[in-house]
């Protein structure tokens, strides 16, 4: 099988506020857009923002906890973090000896963060190191 693309949908309540917030907060390009749906460019694959239209979702108004989130690697967590902050929107930075993180959610409550992608490509290239020396 040949992958020709990959992408993420998100079904939300929330439609327009959640275009506004990835449009505006996040700076995500417009691939295209018809009326309940629009499709971002999410830095080489797609993020789907499509209007929740699935009635046992609709009518159920508890809370629901969402297991998954959007990652988003970046230089500078730290910096990021401060101008989300500046926007008012709530966002929980952390520092671990795993890196760094910084925690928000759009207007749906769907979860985002943003991590220091050099602790990351350091994780893989440990993992890389470790596998190469155990094979020899």
């Amino acid at each position: 099988m040949k992958v020709k693309r990959t992408g993420l949908i998100l079904y939300v309540k929330a439609y327009h506020e959640c275009v506004l917030f990835y449009a505006e907060t996040l700076n995500l390009s417009i691939l295209f857009q018809k009326e309940d749906l629009t499709c971002f460019d999410f830095h080489g694959t797609y993020l789907m923002v499509e209007k929740e239209d699935r009635t046992d979702y609709l009518e159920n108004h508890s809370e629901i906890k969402n297991h998954s989130c959007l990652r988003i690697h970046v230089a500078d967590v730290k910096a990021i973090s401060e101008k989300l902050k500046n926007q008012n929107i709530k966002v929980d930075y952390q520092e671990h000896a795993w890196g760094k993180v910084a925690k928000f959610k759009d207007p749906e409550g769907n979860l985002i963060a943003y991590k220091d992608e050099e602790s990351f490509a350091k994780q893989i290239e440990d993992y890389k190191s470790c596998k190469v020396l155990k094979t020899l």
